[in-house]
């Protein structure tokens, strides 16, 4: 997150002019101030409750924001198994990682078996060949589509009826089949209904089904209820109240496991909300393009980099950091891939000039992750700030990482 101190950008107390000449643009940097101060506050939010926080890393996988994340008590949430073995490289426990698959074969879930992982199983054709496997030998999660829309866009919505994600709920008795005939050990019951989760009433209804199942399978030890929260993108945006929700949640929480007969860990998997805020992606304006209908800024990246403005008609603020006292003006960002990559349209940024530094907010979650080489271009480096110090985590690629596994002769 940047702030303007005596007429100059910084992020994390050091200026974002200073951290272009150490490690140039493209360049992604995120502040472990900002992570920690999310990660503190959705514990306290639900501090009545034995709490579990599982970091999403598909939102940022750089291995040492996973160590940082695990340093201060976070488990992980993974969804593939090289983000298991990416998790286990950063120094989780296996006990600490839950594998969330979507769509995979069996043959990637023996290696996550293999692991020592929980396993989180979301369709009934796994979860029957996983009980004739292993019967009740290796504990397990299910995963459950409540058919509830908590967020505002279906692109990243997961729990409404058309999604592939989860066993629906009219599909229970099938799931009490399978596991009463292969013994199935289940221990904890799973849901997520997507990101930018922006009324609290609407998810408390989705967990109100999640322990209306619960009451079918008498062996639990944790619940885990995903994550989705959402964060401010615009300056007047508004965002999961996680206050709210917490002192809501863990009531209707605490009442369930009375009911159910003893205390279950709530389990939570955030990843946009612990990172999205402490990053923010620099760029550097290659040209200006005066066209009849637009003034374009044409910066050195592109979807290559930052793709979530055109997959999700994502919102990222734009600020002119070289330029806080120009006038404002309309301008156009485009990025530098040979297809339509708008950054933004008509956005009041200070007076643009060829060379000047653009900083894009909330780009902790999203971006790096889902980076790619188009184009053949490389991908940027990584920089985390701790206690004011800036540290590279992750080089800028070069040719030889896109002819690393080319067969050349």
């Amino acid at each position: 997150m940047i702030q303007l101190t005596d007429g100059a950008y910084t992020i994390g107390g050091i200026h974002i002019q200073e951290l272009v000449h150490s490690f140039d643009t493209p360049l992604y940097v995120y502040d472990a101030d900002i992570i920690d101060t999310q990660y503190a506050r959705l514990k306290q939010a639900f501090s009545s409750c034995k709490t579990r926080i599982n970091f999403a890393c598909k939102a940022l996988n750089n291995v040492k924001v996973m160590r940082h994340l695990h340093d201060l008590g976070a488990c992980l949430d993974t969804v593939s198994i090289q983000e298991v073995w990416l998790g286990l490289k950063a120094g989780f426990a296996p006990d600490e990682i839950i594998y969330t698959p979507n769509c995979v074969s069996m043959e990637e879930i023996d290696l996550a078996v293999k692991e020592g992982v929980m396993i989180n199983i979301d369709n009934i054709s796994i979860l029957e060949q996983f009980g004739l496997k292993y019967g009740n030998s290796v504990p397990i999660c299910i995963r459950i589509n409540p058919h509830v829309m908590a967020g505002g866009n279906i692109n990243i919505s997961t729990g409404h009826i058309d999604s592939k994600f989860g066993i629906s709920i009219y599909q229970m008795r099938h799931v009490d089949r399978v596991v009463k005939h292969t013994g199935l050990n289940v221990i904890g019951l799973h849901m997520h209904t997507g990101s930018d989760i922006v009324d609290v009433d609407i998810f408390l209804r989705a967990a109100d089904i999640l322990f209306e199942q619960a009451e079918h399978f008498p062996d639990l030890t944790f619940i885990d209820f995903g994550s989705g929260f959402k964060v401010p993108y615009k300056p007047d945006d508004y965002s999961t109240d996680i206050e709210e929700l917490g002192e809501k949640l863990s009531a209707r929480f605490k009442e369930f496991c009375a009911e159910y007969g003893r205390e279950l860990e709530l389990w939570f998997e955030p990843g946009k909300f612990l990172v999205s805020q402490a990053g923010t992606f620099l760029v550097k304006v290659n040209v200006l393009k005066q066209t009849t209908a637009a003034m374009f800024v044409g910066v050195d990246s592109g979807l290559n980099h930052l793709i979530r403005p055109m997959l999700y008609n994502g919102y990222h603020h734009i600020t002119n950091v070289s330029n806080p006292e120009g006038a404002l003006r309309l301008y156009t960002v485009v990025g530098y891939i040979c297809e339509t990559d708008t950054f933004g349209w008509d956005r009041k940024l200070n007076e643009v000039r060829e060379g000047d530094i653009l900083a894009f907010n909330n780009a902790g979650a999203y971006g790096m992750t889902m980076a790619s080489n188009y184009n053949s271009r490389f991908r940027p480096a990584e920089v985390l700030i701790k206690q004011g110090i800036a540290e590279l985590i992750r080089r800028r690629e070069t040719l030889d990482d896109i002819l690393r596994n080319q067969i050349l002769d």
